[in-house]
């Protein structure tokens, strides 16, 4: 269950306050504390950012972070995944990436955790269309489907072998199958 500070705040002061484990989001002046991931969770998220960067990364196509705060739009939120082509990632002067986000990302991905707000989750995923990113994915592992968000379109439900659409930047093939087959890793022969 998300947890609620009811005291409105500003974005700048919300910017101020430490960081907290699991992390914390600033939505419409209030707070809202992300659940802690669990294995499902984790398993998902591990293995999307490691599916988007092994095609991604060494060509400088996009690069996929985790739990990365990404403040645009009024809001502070940290997707599950946040995908951004490689033109928008802000480097320092040294050409190291930068810790803070101040940019919406390009494709956005949150897996539903158990006792989470599906609606909090959705609204996010709306906000991030409404302020330029380009695809958005809700992975709920329980039902077994992918809800994909376009801009100005309906949801779509995804189920089974279906292939997921992915942004046009980026050469990936991955079905709703695939994404849950990761939650039964496999021992590789010695």
């Amino acid at each position: 269950m998300t947890t609620t500070l009811h005291k409105s705040i500003t974005l700048a002061e919300f910017l101020k306050l430490p960081e907290t484990k699991p992390a914390s989001e600033f939505i419409d002046g209030y707070i809202y504390q992300k659940p802690m991931p669990q294995g499902k969770h984790s398993r998902i998220q591990l293995k999307l950012c490691n599916s988007v960067n092994q095609v991604a990364e060494e060509q400088e196509i996009a690069l996929a972070l985790p739990e990365l705060r990404c403040t645009f739009g009024g809001r502070s939120i940290v997707p599950d995944v946040s995908v951004f082509t490689w033109e928008r990632i802000p480097f320092d002067i040294n050409g190291e990436i930068e810790n803070s986000f101040a940019i919406h990302p390009d494709w956005t991905i949150k897996i539903l955790s158990p006792d989470q707000s599906t609606i909090k989750v959705i609204r996010n995923i709306i906000h991030c269309l409404k302020y330029g990113t380009r695809l958005g994915w809700l992975i709920d592992p329980d039902e077994r489907i992918v809800l994909v968000f376009l801009p100005g379109q309906a949801p779509l439900e995804m189920s089974g072998n279906e292939l997921l659409p992915v942004p046009e930047f980026l050469k990936l093939n991955l079905t709703v199958t695939q994404v849950f087959a990761w939650l039964k890793p496999t021992r590789t022969s010695q």
